[in-house]
């Protein structure tokens, strides 16, 4: 079977951990990658959940910060300078 390269950007950091994970592993990064391959094209579909819905968590955490901006006691303003002079810092 003939192969081709394929060449891809990624963050340094995020390469090294990935690294270090298929070693543990017995993979190499081209052996991972090319298993999530076969395995989108098996599914015909991305072998995880992608979504733009939020978890309960940060669901909870998002209707705080409603609440809080709605509460009479919230103050606004138009830059972190404003905000240091109503506060009284430099």
């Amino acid at each position: 079977m003939a192969t081709e390269n394929v060449t891809i950007r990624m963050d340094a950091e995020l390469k090294h951990q990935a690294e270090e994970l298929f070693n543990d592993l017995g993979l190499n990064m081209t052996t991972a990658i090319t298993a999530f391959v076969r395995q989108a094209v098996r599914e015909q579909q991305i072998p995880f959940r992608l979504s733009r819905t939020h978890n309960s968590e940060t669901l909870a955490a998002m209707a705080e910060a409603e609440r809080l901006a709605a509460g009479p006691d919230t103050s606004w303003y138009e830059s972190a300078e404003e905000l240091f002079r109503a506060k009284g810092w430099k």
